[in-house]
């Protein structure tokens, strides 16, 4: 299944000079959505992974379904405050500034096998902020799997090596690619 014709391009949004991937139209359909999952979930069926990291919020979308279909563990990651338990945070940098992540404690521990999911790759500083986390925790991050990768972005340069799926690349900012 050709799965762009489910990504609508909005130009000047969230401001001028930026295309926005709206994923919504995937969002629409089942049949896009099962699609998604199953190739995100094929690279990595015999890779052992046991949990499926991803960030709030568009990644909690697919992260949660790619675990049950990997029979493995979702863990949430989240802007602070935003979970009861004890908390490991992670703060980076942004081009306007800085956040921090979030995931409780004992979400994941030495020696699990952790897949960072999450809708889009561009820059690369949640995904990077999610790996930090799981490296903290001192989990084993077999791979990153995304829905969209803005390539000429870079964001990828910024995971260490490690093994990175996207199901859709655009190369350039152009609405028609």
């Amino acid at each position: 299944m050709d799965l762009k014709p489910y990504i609508r391009s909005i130009a000047d949004f969230p401001k001028p000079g930026i295309m926005f991937r709206d994923i919504t139209p995937m969002l629409k359909s089942a049949d896009a959505m099962k699609e998604v999952i199953r190739q995100m979930a094929e690279p990595f069926r015999q890779s052992g992974v046991t949990s499926v990291l991803a960030a709030e919020a568009r990644g909690f979308v697919f992260g949660a379904p790619l675990a049950m279909e990997l029979g493995c563990a979702f863990v949430p990651v989240r802007k602070p405050g935003k979970l009861p338990g004890e908390t490991q945070q992670f703060q980076y940098d942004l081009e306007y500034g800085s956040d921090t992540l979030e995931i409780h404690s004992d979400a994941i521990t030495a020696g699990d096998r952790v897949l960072l999911v999450d809708d889009l790759l561009a820059t690369g500083g949640t995904i990077e902020a999610c790996l930090n986390l799981a490296r903290q925790q001192e989990a084993t991050v077999v791979g990153a799997a995304f829905v969209i990768e803005l390539t000429f972005l870079k964001g990828r340069d910024r995971l260490d090596g490690i093994d990175v799926v996207s199901l859709l690349q655009y190369a350039t900012e152009d609405a028609d690619e």
